[in-house]
């Protein structure tokens, strides 16, 4: 928090760098400066140093002749050297501009980086730092990628995947394009995507980002990318064309190429802290334009208020600020064609001066409101570790949220250390304990397993540890609350009872996440029986335990097609998608008579609707999902027991004639889709399983009809 209040751009500013018929307008925001340098590079790396004018809002411009597209620069920002009140500017920090559109080059961190002496109490360091930063790129504008018709929320199926480790062994994609956009791009991806049901991919931070000084000093570097150092630029790493500025156009290729498929393209963003750490990390950008300015600071501005837990939090409580986030959220959406983004941390964003929570923060008003973020996702990571820090449920209309309560329970539940089943109804019928408020739908909670933090899908099932010793930490990083069960043996096992109970597990889990209401997101590469080899925290290795095996599959291979026939029940049948929240009401038909049933009841396998002591039971491992609407209806059974359970098939008004769709385990354990199941019949529930049964009901009903139970 600075210790004054500080001026914010005009909104007629053009902050960056933007090319014209005759050259190129530099701006900046360095509310605080007493003189900005732009320096320009030349190809033989000599510098040409130009001042930009004073005007105002905190903002410095000027416009240089000659200067286009693909030319190299960046600032020397002046003023006071004094770390108590918040500045730390220092010219000899060759700094990288906010708001350029790429980057090149990356960071020496055996170099002058710091913009203080090491252990000198903060004493200025006025080594020279250019050979040792990034360096912006001056990009022109091309058109943008064309749209793709955006599906309702409650119709997605969200994909969050690694741009390098989704493609780097991937067979078919020629050599010299894997780990980058083009990659993604590749047929073959495209492919898999469209084959699995997948409707929008959510991409780990391709924001340019930097790796940690203590990362890079293990031999590791930072691999997720949750280290952002500019919010415009597609990060450099990822294109396939080694120039200045070409990952733009293979970023835009790419969406183009999954917008012509019918795929949105979601980022994940990282706009609560920078790659610059804490106090002692290094001066790459936004400390040396204005520390006090960007960052949150302690009250006595001795430290950075850190609720984020990697050194800095970005202070989203000055105007200023709060501009760069929407005027990149802006560009992303309006140039780069995406879709919607995941607010990393995103509690950090809604914090006022003070660092209190603000549910009603301009920013977070500002994000619904603007006409260029219409139709545009917005997904919240609820949630970070400062005070009242978790706030799950709370994002309002217009948001929808990481559900880590779904994803607790799902997993619980399946390795039996729950009571009863009253959660689980909770979960399946869209988590009401949570978003049922305030004019929110299902859709709001993004049901989620696993996601690129914690274990694969396949570890969840085959590890009870972590095993994160080639992170080089001692094994201490990486949360111990995994709620995994390794199903008997830690880690990988030839013993064919083991492997097929995880597989099977997998599949309950994924068959738990796509049939519960709200909206499913899937970890690339669980429908493929991806492993990090137990490591839960694998954000710095760019590595094989990270990367997607497309090969070699095995018995994993089944996973695909499992995952592919679950997600195309989903996107068939409307009714299980619900876009309202559900409280056993009436179905009518089409003259507005009841047709006897409900469009959710819950089901205890045995006299019908659940009773209030089946609700009680706390040994109770089965239940019964029943939806309908006018047209159809469907019985999911979810089963965690160890044992077999029978169950009998409902009379009408539930249905007549049943026929099992989908289910989780072995062919020869339960009847295959041709086979019609009276109501009536006392049928098997396999150990650890999910059944999913469609059910004949009429469509139409006479006057007279009363209801059955």
């Amino acid at each position: 928090m600075s210790l004054e209040s500080l001026p914010a751009p005009p909104p007629h500013a053009r902050l960056g760098a933007h090319v014209d018929d005759s050259g190129s307008h530099f701006s900046l925001w360095a509310p605080r400066a007493t003189r900005v340098e732009l320096a320009l590079v030349a190809s033989d790396h000599s510098q040409h140093n130009v001042d930009l004018e004073p005007c105002e809002g905190g903002v410095w411009s000027t416009h240089v002749d000659g200067v286009g597209h693909g030319a190299l620069y960046g600032y020397r920002v002046h003023g006071p050297w004094d770390p108590a009140t918040g500045r730390r500017f220092n010219p000899a920090r060759f700094l990288m501009d906010p708001y350029a559109r790429a980057y090149t080059g990356g960071v020496d961190y055996a170099g002058p980086i710091r913009d203080h002496l090491a252990e000198s109490n903060f004493l200025i360091d006025r080594t020279d730092s250019f050979s040792a930063v990034p360096l912006s790129v001056v990009v022109a504008p091309t058109p943008p990628p064309p749209p793709v018709a955006r599906r309702p929320m409650a119709d997605s199926v969200i994909y969050e995947l690694h741009v390098k480790g989704y493609t780097r062994l991937h067979p078919q994609v020629p050599e010299h394009l894997r780990g980058t956009y083009a990659g993604l791009a590749h047929p073959a991806v495209v492919e898999h995507l469209l084959y699995t049901g997948v409707t929008a991919v959510e991409l780990l931070p391709v924001h340019h980002f930097v790796s940690e000084p203590f990362v890079i000093g293990s031999g590791l570097a930072n691999y997720w990318g949750y280290n952002t150092m500019g919010f415009f630029a597609p990060h450099e790493a990822y294109g396939s064309v080694r120039a200045p500025g070409a990952q733009v156009a293979d970023f835009k290729e790419m969406v183009s190429v999954l917008h012509g498929a019918g795929i949105e393209v979601i980022l994940d963003v990282v706009y609560n802290h920078t790659g610059e750490g804490g106090h002692e990390g290094p001066t790459l950008s936004f400390r040396g334009i204005d520390h006090g300015g960007y960052y949150r600071l302690t009250p006595d501005n001795k430290n950075d208020y850190d609720v984020t837990g990697t050194g800095n939090s970005v202070d989203t409580s000055e105007p200023g600020v709060q501009r760069l986030v929407m005027d990149s959220l802006r560009y992303w959406v309006e140039e780069m064609g995406v879709d919607g983004f995941r607010f990393d941390l995103a509690t950090t964003l809604i914090r006022d001066a003070n660092h209190h929570v603000d549910l009603a923060h301009p920013l977070k008003l500002a994000m619904q409101t603007d006409p260029a973020l219409e139709g545009v996702k917005l997904i919240a990571e609820p949630w970070d570790i400062g005070p009242y820090g978790y706030q799950v449920g709370k994002w309002g209309p217009g948001w929808s949220e990481w559900n880590d309560q779904f994803r607790g329970y799902a997993r619980d539940y399946w390795r039996g250390r729950t009571t009863g089943v009253q959660e689980l109804a909770t979960r399946l019928s869209g988590s009401p304990d949570l978003y049922e408020h305030g004019g929110r739908t299902p859709d709001a909670s993004i049901n989620i397993i696993t996601a690129h933090d914690g274990f694969t899908a396949r570890d969840l099932v085959s590890y009870d540890r972590k095993h994160n010793d080639a992170n080089k930490e001692h094994n201490r990083d990486g949360t111990d609350d995994n709620r995994s069960w390794n199903c008997g043996v830690e880690g990988e096992t030839d013993d064919e009872g083991v492997n097929a109970l995880r597989r099977r597990q997998v599949k309950n889990l994924l068959a738990t996440m796509v049939l519960s209401f709200g909206t499913p997101m899937i970890a690339a590469g669980d429908e493929l029986g991806r492993t990090q080899q137990g490591n839960n925290n694998a954000y710095c290795q760019d590595s094989p335990i990270s990367w997607v095996e497309w090969d070699d599959l095995g018995a994993w291979g089944e996973m695909r097609d499992f995952t592919a026939r679950l997600l195309a029940l989903r996107a068939e049948h409307a009714v299980l998608r619900s876009t309202v929240f559900r409280h056993r009401s009436d179905v009518l038909d089409s003259r507005r008579l009841p047709l006897g049933r409900y469009d959710l009841a819950w089901l205890n396998g045995s006299s019908g609707e659940m009773t209030t002591d089946d609700w009680h039971d706390e040994g109770r491992a089965t239940l019964g999902m029943y939806v309908s609407d006018a047209s159809e209806a469907f019985i999911s059974w979810f089963h965690s027991g160890d044992y077999q359970v029978e169950i009998t098939l409902p009379d009408l008004p539930w249905g007549s004639v049943y026929r099992i769709l989908l289910h989780t385990g072995s062919e020869d354990e339960l009847p295959g889709p041709d086979v019609a199941l009276s109501s009536g019949t006392v049928m098997t529930l396999p150990p650890r399983s999910v059944v999913v049964m469609r059910a004949d009901v009429p469509t139409r009903t006479s006057r007279s009809r009363t209801r059955q139970s």
